[in-house]
């Protein structure tokens, strides 16, 4: 089984942009699904938003990131996450559990349109989690 750790960043229309230029500058593979893909939105001006990126390098660094939905609120400088994400349950949850005790769950653990299970918490130190359970990894 494996767990994966890494930033999860985000941005406001520029994560497709931004990933290119993190593509240029570390080499790698670059995957990048939109939201109309993935049928993550029901506003049509989301369709082309990058719903999920992911850029493997040469040298093993995973970089991630999307786009944040309309709706939602966008900080520059605050705009990332850390990421944990892989098939071993018992362990992700666990984790998750001990993340969200005392912070703050901003979306619950539960399946998502992709089909992992999926949530997001802040933690009682203020730093944000993702926590992404199944096996689609990317």
């Amino acid at each position: 089984m494996t767990t994966r750790f890494n930033p999860y960043l985000a941005f406001r229309d520029s994560a497709r942009e931004a990933m290119e230029f993190y593509k240029s500058v570390f080499g790698g593979e670059l995957t990048v699904s939109r939201f109309a893909d993935m049928n993550a939105s029901q506003d049509p001006s989301e369709d082309d938003k990058v719903m999920h990126s992911m850029l493997t390098t040469d040298r093993g660094f995973v970089l991630m990131a999307s786009d944040t939905p309309n709706g939602m609120d966008y900080t520059p400088g605050t705009n990332f996450s850390l990421s944990l994400s892989g098939d071993d349950e018992s362990v992700l949850r666990g984790w998750w559990d001990a993340l969200s005790e005392s912070g703050r769950v901003d979306m619950p653990l539960e399946r998502a349109p992709w089909g992992d299970l999926f949530g997001m918490c802040t933690d009682r130190f203020g730093v944000s989690w993702m926590v992404s359970i199944g096996d689609q990894q990317g």
